[in-house]
């Protein structure tokens, strides 16, 4: 069981240093956290973007320019076309977003030429510490996806279940978390939850164990399923992986856990690309910065085939 953060940071110390291009690096905040994951030894930087402005930010924040390769580039559009063909060539192993709209940075994602497409949807898995939870949730897609598909979902949470497994859970229990844990033809959302736990038992779902639906009590928390009598069930209070019926009730619980809990950690990642995608917003904390491209080298380095 992956308890914490702590837990997950542990993992960088047993593989190899990472590489994150930076697109139009010139921004304070990702420059910091840039700085820390050096500084951790979890991930070298390149920092692509306007070099003057890089230096001066660098100087700033005291760190030695010497250490990281900056490619001097003013044209955000074309910052990002490089950065994210260093990634696609190989040369860097992450791709992160710096001081460029996120439009102009997911562009470059799915560039045809030089871009990490797949040619399958783009989601986002949130790694999430909290208290009174024994284990960190992977929580998806709280950030990008609006309205999945019944298939768009099938591949949320194959993507999630593979980060949750890079980050060291063996057997991730997913539960489609809805209002209720039962079927309910006036209840679009619990009968897809039921098709996709159906799914999972006919082997079109992989990687994991699929339960829906579930209500958030009973897939987080044991006592609350044996209230509810619903510790028969595969996931019942065991949950690792929670899917969300749409970005609206994903959004609303990961601020909700972001904003309101206190002591709380978390880091996110761009999934259905062809190499980690740390797609951070600048509300977004130093140390979720961080986390995210920790998050990020623990995926690539299984990506990588634990090279």
């Amino acid at each position: 069981m992956v308890k914490n953060f702590d837990d997950l940071l542990g993992k960088i110390k047993t593989i190899s240093r990472k590489k994150v291009a930076i697109a139009v690096a010139q921004d304070k905040a990702v420059l910091e956290a840039a700085k820390a994951a050096r500084e951790r030894d979890i991930a070298d930087a390149i920092l692509v973007g306007n070099e003057a402005e890089i230096r001066s930010i660098g100087a700033e924040l005291g760190m030695n320019m010497d250490d990281y390769e900056i490619i001097n580039i003013e044209d955000e559009v074309e910052a990002a076309t490089k950065a994210v063909s260093l990634v696609s060539e190989g040369k860097a192993d992450i791709y992160m977003k710096g001081l460029l709209p996120t439009g102009t940075f997911l562009k470059s994602v799915l560039n045809k030429e030089v871009g990490l497409r797949t040619g399958k949807p783009l989601s986002h898995v949130c790694v999430i510490e909290v208290p009174k939870v024994d284990r960190v949730l992977f929580l998806a897609d709280v950030a990008f996806m609006p309205y999945p598909t019944l298939e768009d979902k099938k591949c949320i949470i194959e993507y999630t279940a593979d980060v949750a497994k890079a980050c060291g859970v063996e057997n991730p229990k997913a539960a489609v978390v809805c209002a209720v844990e039962t079927v309910n033809p006036k209840m679009p959302i619990t009968v897809e939850a039921d098709e996709l736990s159906k799914m999972q038992d006919r082997g079109e779902i992989s990687g994991c164990i699929v339960e829906g639906p579930l209500s958030m009590d009973i897939a987080l928390y044991k006592a609350a399923a044996e209230e509810k009598g619903a510790m028969g069930r595969k996931v019942a209070g065991d949950a690792d992986i929670l899917i969300f019926p749409d970005i609206h009730a994903g959004n609303l619980v990961y601020k909700t856990m972001t904003q309101v809990v206190e002591n709380m950690k978390n880091g996110c990642i761009l999934t259905g690309t062809k190499a980690p995608v740390v797609l951070t917003s600048r509300a977004d904390t130093f140390e979720t910065k961080v986390n995210s491209i920790a998050l990020a080298a623990i995926v690539a380095h299984e990506m990588s085939g634990s090279r």
